[in-house]
């Protein structure tokens, strides 16, 4: 490993995939890092969130020699896989035309199975990962020398010290309120209703199925061979007790308007307002923020885990620059290179969310804007099949 004079050149808070993810590319650099993970790793490998990584995400991985994450999951372009029901017709996404035949397919993953494959990876190659980690605290991070202390697994008080800090910890995790209020801005959009969310132990076939309906948006996504999430769009004012198991798969069956065979026990479910933010700047000091930590994109546009691997990318190159040559180009540039790449997905996440969810449910922006919404879609669909006479 590169020695600096501290305990390790990089403490990373948080082990999700932006943590995970730049832990396993600092250590096939030789860069000493360290990443703290407040839960168990049962627990981290068994959390389900987002299934999706974009092409760039799937480019990135293989870059850094860690194709091996996800292998088994790419699926081709992410559009032409995921078929859209509008009102029970079958409709199929238009091709880019891109035919490039070195271009990475993106990839259905799920996150509990991407998590896992990069902790298995970062622990075979001799990385540093310490669960348990709990009451981590960041000081001193706008100096030379910050420091990170934490109660380990044993009740134990511990500090390490460090060159950079990255916090990777989620949009509740301590790392951000680090940064001084004054220092940091945060930029919100609500878009006004929420999806009810829910686990199922069934597996999705296809892996994925997008709806627009009158009823409202609606889609079932793959979260690995024996489960898969659902998605109802709702009133931001639902409570998941208004959603019993039976209301949940009726309302599914209505949206895609037809059967759905594969049904099971759901083994959660909540409610969760669409919105995306931004936090800026992703960079005090020598604290790095990056992933959930730095901001939220809407769901509907299955960016979040490729947005974490941007940064993580992008972190983890400005890193070996800085230890490898001793230029702080790229960390100096860190959050406005990170900012500008979030601000364009916000922006294609912004009329994705949109778009799909106008073109149904006129209850909440109205009819105008459900024919505006339609036309747009229309644009991004192959022409519908004429029906028989």
């Amino acid at each position: 490993m590169t020695e600096t004079g501290r305990d390790t050149t990089v403490v990373i808070v948080g082990g999700g995939v932006a943590g995970l993810t730049l832990g396993n590319f600092l250590l096939g650099k030789g860069i000493g890092c360290v990443v703290l993970e407040k839960h168990s790793r049962d627990y981290v490998e068994q959390r389900q969130r987002a299934g999706a990584l974009d092409a760039n995400g799937v480019r990135v991985l293989n870059e850094w020699g860690l194709g091996e994450a996800v292998e088994g999951y790419s699926h081709g372009d992410s559009d032409a896989g995921v078929p859209l029901l509008i009102d029970g017709e079958e409709r199929q996404w238009r091709m880019s035309g891109g035919d490039d035949e070195d271009e990475d397919d993106g990839a259905f993953c799920p996150q509990q199975i991407l998590v896992r494959n990069l902790i298995r990876i970062f622990l075979r190659d001799g990385g540093d990962l310490r669960f348990g980690a709990q009451d981590v605290s960041l000081h001193d991070v706008d100096t030379e020398q910050p420091t990170v202390r934490y109660r380990d697994a044993d009740g134990s008080s511990r500090t390490l010290t460090c060159d950079f800090v990255a916090g990777s910890d989620g949009f509740r995790g301590v790392s951000r309120t680090a940064v001084p209020d004054d220092v940091l801005t945060s930029s919100t959009y609500e878009f006004g209703y929420a999806w009810l969310s829910a686990m199922t132990q069934a597996p999705a076939d296809p892996l994925a199925v997008l709806a627009v309906h009158s009823r409202g948006f609606a889609a079932r996504i793959t979260r690995g061979p024996h489960a898969s999430r659902l998605y109802l769009q709702c009133p931001l004012t639902d409570t998941v007790e208004q959603w019993p198991d039976e209301r949940i798969w009726n309302e599914l069956e209505a949206r895609f308007g037809r059967p759905v065979e594969s049904r099971g026990p759901i083994t959660s479910r909540q409610v969760v307002p669409l919105r995306g933010v931004v936090f800026n700047p992703m960079r005090h000091g020598r604290l790095y923020l990056l992933g959930d930590a730095a901001h939220l994109i809407s769901p509907m546009s299955a960016e979040g885990m490729s947005l974490a691997l941007h940064d993580a990318d992008a972190l983890a190159k400005a890193v070996v620059r800085q230890v490898e040559k001793n230029d702080s180009t790229l960390l100096d540039s860190y959050s406005d290179t990170c900012l500008n790449h979030t601000w364009e997905r916000q922006a294609s996440a912004v009329r994705m969310t949109q778009t799909m969810h106008d073109s149904g449910d006129t209850t909440y922006e109205g009819e105008f804007r459900k024919q505006i919404a339609r036309k747009n879609l229309e644009t991004m669909l192959e022409p519908a099949a004429p029906h028989a006479s």
